[in-house]
């Protein structure tokens, strides 16, 4: 069994796929780490040094790459993932997919502290940040949409949250 968690970035998909995974006993994978091991090189570093098109194109290589592969596991994606290359109907077609969804004030709430790690909102100010989120979340909500399920996080704990996948599949 695959399955696949998405969202924006900062909605918990890291988390929860490693409660997910140890719940259910298999590996968890986030796809940002798994880039950075297979490139030798930190996300971070891959969008100043080689561009978001070079990073895209890694990201949709690993993801074909991942979804060859016949192990169980839990896959976190990068908040963009299913955006891009045909992603979504990858994602879609090799595992259950399951979107994580927030408010654009709880992405933003959890996202001030974090920015600095965020290649695509490190520089914004915190004034541009909200602005950004909302733009973003309104052009990538067609994607995330597409998930075979969709879990509101909303005032609910990491276990809550796991939870309800466990529920659902």
């Amino acid at each position: 069994m695959k399955i696949i968690l998405l969202g924006y970035m900062a909605s918990g998909k890291s988390t929860i796929a490693n409660k997910l995974a140890k719940s259910l006993n298999i590996q968890s994978i986030d796809l940002d780490d798994y880039i950075e091991e297979n490139e030798g090189i930190s996300i971070k570093n891959i969008f100043k040094e080689k561009g978001e098109i070079y990073f895209r194109n890694k990201e949709n290589y690993y993801l074909k790459e991942l979804a060859k592969n016949s192990n169980d596991f839990v896959l976190a994606l990068g908040g963009g993932t299913p955006c891009y290359a045909n992603n979504i109907d990858l994602i879609t077609q090799n595992g259950i997919s399951i979107y994580l969804k927030a408010s654009i004030q709880t992405l933003y709430e959890r996202l001030i502290s974090e920015k600095s790690q965020r290649p695509l909102v490190a520089d914004l100010s915190s004034s541009k940040l909200k602005e950004f989120i909302a733009k973003h979340l309104f052009e990538r909500t067609p994607f995330y949409e597409k998930a075979q399920h969709t879990i509101t996080i909303e005032e609910k704990s990491t276990n809550e949250i796991t939870s309800e996948i466990l529920n659902l599949i």
